[in-house]
């Protein structure tokens, strides 16, 4: 039983080794005949021609892409308090400064008196409520959002430039041929080989 899987290690190195010479033949007739200046493309589509490219610059346009960049902003809102003229302070310091003033003296005194206590009261409560009055202030978060144009450029083409019986000509194409490009009657095919 040993021998035959000795034998059978034999037959597959031997298989083995057969196919790769026979790849190594392969490829050496690839290179000879791209060597000789015919590859594989060529030998596939007779009358097909080949021109050597000298160069290719890629043709840019510039494009805008337009978008919108948003950011969140702190607002303050002030708003002066309802009652600005300190009405409600004004009134209550003179109807408490008028009572006091009343309590002072008699007769025509206690009129004068009941009139000076009005005014001060009216104008301590004006004062107080003044002091202690201040303006309603709120804040909030705002969304604010502008529009901002990215310009840039793509590629849009090349000008390629080869060379084709001695003479040197310029073609643009939508993709870069590589190092040749296949003519027709000394103009650019369709189709290139890479």
């Amino acid at each position: 039983m040993s021998r035959l899987m000795v034998s059978a290690l034999h037959v597959g190195i031997a298989a083995a080794l057969a196919m790769g010479i026979s790849a190594c033949n392969r490829d050496a007739s690839a290179d000879a005949g791209l060597a000789n200046g015919a590859s594989s493309a060529e030998a596939g589509a007779p009358g097909a021609k080949y021109a050597r490219v000298v160069s290719v610059d890629p043709v840019r346009k510039t494009v805008n892409n337009p978008r919108q960049t948003c950011h969140d902003e702190v607002v303050t809102n002030s708003e002066p308090p309802k009652d600005q003229h300190q009405i409600a302070g004004t009134a209550i310091g003179a109807i408490a400064g008028g009572l006091l003033g009343n309590q002072v003296g008699g007769g025509k005194g206690r009129t004068l008196a009941t009139v000076a206590g009005a005014v001060a009261g009216g104008y301590a409560g004006k004062k107080i409520q003044e002091n202690r009055q201040h303006a309603n202030v709120t804040t909030s978060t705002e969304r604010k959002c502008e529009s901002v144009n990215d310009s840039g450029s793509k590629v849009v083409g090349y000008d390629v430039r080869y060379e084709y019986n001695g003479v040197t000509r310029t073609v643009r194409m939508d993709h870069d041929p590589g190092d040749r490009v296949q003519v027709q009657e000394g103009v650019v095919a369709v189709s290139d080989a890479h």
